[in-house]
């Protein structure tokens, strides 16, 4: 039974799911669009939101632009994505209170019947 199980641990243990989500993360923030399992496009959204809500909370406030710019790094892979979205991608999401993704359900997987979905940033 299922009870009082709240997250999806994809048979993986917690370091090696750590390192799914930080890739996952890091591809859906330098394309701005992956095509994923539903599970694991459900389980990184919230890790997504939190990264761009720092870059927007940097970009409101200087003050808390290099703390929030290095607590994306410490979860981001690569250094020139997290700048490119604190520099450039920001600005598109200042005015939007939430919900900077959207998952599309694509279909199931050609080879295991996977639900498939596509994860991407809204403009």
């Amino acid at each position: 039974m299922r009870h009082r199980v709240k997250r999806r641990h994809f048979g993986r243990d917690r370091d090696h799911r750590k390192a799914l989500y930080r890739n996952l993360v890091t591809e859906i923030l330098r394309h701005e669009r992956i095509m994923t399992t539903e599970a694991k496009a459900k389980a990184v959204r919230p890790y997504v939101e939190r990264i761009i809500t720092l870059a927007r909370k940097a970009k409101q406030d200087p003050s808390y632009a290099l703390h929030a710019r290095r607590q994306a790094l410490a979860f981001v892979n690569d250094k020139t994505v997290v700048h490119d979205l604190f520099e450039k991608k920001v600005d598109r999401f200042l005015d939007r209170p939430g919900g900077y993704t959207r998952i599309i359900k694509y279909g199931p997987r050609r080879g295991d019947g996977a639900p498939m979905a596509i994860i991407e940033l809204v403009d």
